[in-house]
């Protein structure tokens, strides 16, 4: 019998291409991965007071309504408004009053009116509030002109959510907003997704683990490694730093083997193509199963899909400006998918271009961008993949489509902020 919390494993063929892909533009690869994703992690179950940040796993129902009961928007006096007409109105005042947690124990009779507080349950014989502003009174009668509209000022019981109503679906990563509603509702406590515990490893000779470090001048320091750490963190994800392992594969199997026990999806950056150089690749495609994507996309051409003991590997470019690329456009998603929130879409707007560009026609473009003065998007003055300045420098990325294009001041393009991006 199988153990029911053992949460479902990706298909073994769950990153193959169709025979005779090569090429594959931005558009099929997102839906291939969404297609062959699935949620690879458990659920617990949090009081409210420590559920910001997590994924729903099922749906909340409204165990009261909201409001309670109807009760007045304003302070003001309430009534009974088949009571009035046309005309200034003059109702005597019933001893007491109506405020919010100090409910009025009697019935206020036909004709009469009451003094009532923001928030107060409307007492019997009440279904219309008048604004305190818009009365005079001498303390046993209140005037105001009328006609008032029937119900004015007043809210009805379970106006915003109804007691049984699904308040928050499934799959909603909780906000401080969510948790005033499930509050007000009376949910005291939520079931949700564990963490996605997002695995970034860094690998190659030419990289020195941490910039304090010494460095020959055939040595880079490891710039993916934090940038990839802080972005699964930002997502809302578990990130856990696999350090550096250098091109030996007897080191990087054993790695790998540490890895699949202690994180759901591991990201690696560099060694991702084919060349002679490119251990992780190899070694993914000896002993695990591996996907090598050829994404029509500038930049970040390389993007290894693999699983190794069923846990999910993504192998992005080891070029730091397209690393960060493909990490937005495709990991975010997918990791998004598997911590049980969804397939996330970006949400970008079409601003005027302030910058010049030919491009031709087989490749999707990734420019990094900022939004001047005049909300314009202008780009970074070299697009060399090497410019990791650009990366600090801009605030989101210019998107050009897969066609050829002109692109002149004042054109219209694509523009999306790192925000649309979770960031």
């Amino acid at each position: 019998m199988s153990d029911p919390l053992i949460p479902p494993r990706l298909r073994d063929d769950c990153f193959a291409m169709p025979q005779g892909v090569d090429w594959v533009p931005v558009a099929t690869a997102l839906a291939r991965l969404r297609e062959g994703l699935a949620p690879v992690n458990g659920t617990e179950t949090l009081p409210l007071e420590e559920a910001a940040g997590r994924v729903l796993a099922k749906d909340c129902t409204a165990r009261r309504s909201n409001p309670p009961a109807a009760n007045s928007a304003v302070d003001g006096y309430g009534f009974a408004h088949a009571a009035t007409g046309a005309g200034v109105q003059r109702l005597p005042l019933v001893a007491g009053r109506a405020a919010a947690g100090q409910p009025y124990a009697g019935a206020v009779p036909g004709g009469h009116a009451i003094r009532i507080l923001t928030g107060a349950i409307l007492p019997e014989g009440v279904d219309s509030v008048v604004l305190e502003e818009d009365c005079a009174t001498d303390g046993a009668t209140v005037a105001f002109d009328g006609p008032v509209k029937p119900r004015a000022n007043t809210r009805k019981a379970g106006e915003d959510v109804v007691e049984g109503a699904v308040a928050l679906a499934a799959g909603r990563r909780l906000r401080a907003p969510d948790l005033a509603l499930l509050a007000a509702l009376g949910i005291a406590e939520v079931e949700v997704c564990r963490p996605l515990r997002v695995g970034v490893l860094s690998t190659g000779d030419e990289i020195v683990a941490a910039p304090g470090m010494p460095a020959a001048p055939h040595q880079i320091y490891d710039a993916n490694r934090p940038m990839l750490l802080a972005l699964a963190r930002a997502w809302g994800h578990s990130a856990v730093d696999l350090g550096h392992i250098r091109d030996d594969a007897g080191l990087l199997a054993a790695g790998f083997d540490r890895a699949s026990a202690e994180v759901d999806v591991i990201v690696t950056s560099g060694g991702a193509s084919a060349g002679d150089e490119d251990h992780v690749s190899q070694l993914l495609r000896d002993r695990g199963r591996l996907t090598s994507w050829r994404i029509a996309m500038k930049p970040g051409r390389p993007l290894a899909l693999a699983l190794w003991r069923g846990v999910p590997v993504f192998g992005l470019p080891g070029n730091p400006v397209a690393a960060f690329v493909c990490a937005l456009i495709f990991a975010r998603p997918a990791l998004s998918l598997m911590a049980g929130s969804g397939w996330s879409v970006p949400q970008g707007f079409d601003v005027p271009a302030a910058f010049s560009k030919a491009k031709k026609a087989g490749r999707r473009e990734y420019l990094r961008a900022r939004l001047n003065a005049d909300g314009a998007a202008e780009v970074f003055a070299s697009e060399g993949s090497g410019r990791i300045s650009g990366l600090a420098w801009a605030d989101g990325l210019v998107e050009l489509g897969d066609g050829a294009a002109t692109i002149a001041p004042g054109a219209t393009v694509r523009y999306y902020p790192f925000s649309a991006f979770g960031l």
